[in-house]
């Protein structure tokens, strides 16, 4: 796996750098398995940047579900370097083809510019995207520890997916999408297309709602985090910044509309120091 694990390094390190760096505190031994996984998750989320309209997206996905449904094995990669190391992931770690066959499902989403029609549809998405990957990278680290951790990954998983939709809020914008969901946008007294067009004070209202919701989501996981096994840590590293990204936005939600939200890369460093030695405030008390 080195010649495919160096190509999913760097393209986890240039594609998403907080799960990068999350990864480097795992063992070594479970640390090109995260990556696969995470390099997986970027090649399935940038499939929107690389396709004109939604129909060749649609197939660029399909073609990952039969490599992954494939019985072949590793064989089915056909020289892709990312999808050989997730197959030699899955086989390794016993990994659930149906929890990434899902993530799959979910991320048809991207291709288009409908609606999110509600928080329920918006939760489910960063359930099976987000949420999937933690739990994934969970079995990877410790598949007994990891039976007991599905709730736990629910909420980080719509804590950092809530956080990383409202840090690409400029992109999605520019794309005519809107990932807030109709029934949010309403509670606040505004709408998709006054969100996309950013025109009066409704859409910074939106944020800061959504921006709540995911502040929601971290509480509820800070609350459960005493219990996180040690094992299952790195798998949850990738949260560490988000409630900082989270203050960000909601110290600024009109802001957010026009820039992506971030953090000095100094801080986010530190962030995941201290939840990898530490774990998560609750936990610290």
């Amino acid at each position: 796996m080195a010649a495919a694990g160096d190509a999913t390094a760097e393209l986890v390190r240039q594609a998403d750098p907080d799960r990068y760096l999350a990864a480097l505190y795992a063992p070594r031994e479970a640390r090109a398995h995260l990556l696969a996984l995470y390099a997986f998750n970027a090649e399935v989320a940038a499939v929107r940047d690389r396709v004109s309209e939604p129909l060749p997206g649609e197939m660029r996905l399909q073609w990952w579900r039969d490599v992954i449904e494939a019985e072949s094995g590793p064989e089915a990669a056909q020289g892709h370097p990312t999808a050989r190391a997730l197959l030699e992931t899955v086989q390794a770690c016993r990994l659930p083809r149906k929890a990434l066959l899902d993530h799959l499902e979910a991320r048809i989403f991207d291709l288009y510019d409908d609606p999110m029609p509600d928080r329920t549809a918006l939760e489910g998405y960063c359930g099976e995207t987000a949420g999937a990957l933690i739990q994934l990278s969970a079995l990877v680290l410790d598949a007994e520890a990891a039976r007991d951790s599905g709730a736990l990954a629910g909420h980080a998983g719509c804590a950092q997916a809530i956080a990383g939709l409202l840090r690409l809020l400029p992109l999605h914008r520019a794309r005519g999408q809107c990932y807030v969901p109709a029934d949010i946008l309403a509670a606040v007294g505004t709408d998709r297309d006054a969100l996309v067009a950013g025109t009066a004070d409704g859409p910074a209202r939106a944020v800061a709602a959504m921006a709540a919701l995911g502040r929601e989501h971290l509480t509820a996981f800070e609350r459960a985090a005493a219990d996180l096994p040690q094992s299952l840590r790195p798998a949850f590293l990738p949260l560490a910044p988000v409630g900082a990204y989270l203050r960000r936005i909601a110290a600024d939600p009109a802001g957010a509309l026009v820039r992506p939200a971030g953090i000095a890369p100094l801080a986010r460093h530190w962030l995941v120091l201290r939840a990898a030695m530490r774990g998560w405030p609750s936990a610290r008390r």
